[in-house]
């Protein structure tokens, strides 16, 4: 088994409703006593995209499925949306230069 660098980003690669494929990088996670969620950010190949990216977070939920497979999902209660959003926007504002 090869070592993995602790710097090599978590890179997901997701699709949207129109079927385009974007990647992404796993910046946070947090565990709650039920749930799990991670927050990404658009993943670029060069610093030109990064810079000219509009540094979108994307915040899912992990869910599981029937067979035991694991999916990211969007949060659909508007509650539970916020509540993961701000623990996520204040755990990032501390290695993060984040504009609400």
């Amino acid at each position: 088994m090869s070592e993995q660098n602790e710097f090599t980003p978590d890179i997901l690669t997701l699709v949207d409703e129109e079927g385009v494929e974007r990647e992404f990088e796993i910046i946070d996670a947090i565990e709650t006593d039920e749930d799990r969620y991670v927050a990404l950010v658009p993943y670029f190949d060069t610093p030109e995209e990064l810079i000219d990216s509009d540094g979108e977070l994307v915040i899912l939920k992990v869910e599981t499925g029937e067979d035991g497979e694991e999916f990211l999902a969007s949060i659909d209660d508007d509650d539970e949306y916020n509540f993961i959003a701000d623990t996520f926007i204040k755990r990032l504002e501390e290695d993060y230069d984040i504009e609400q």
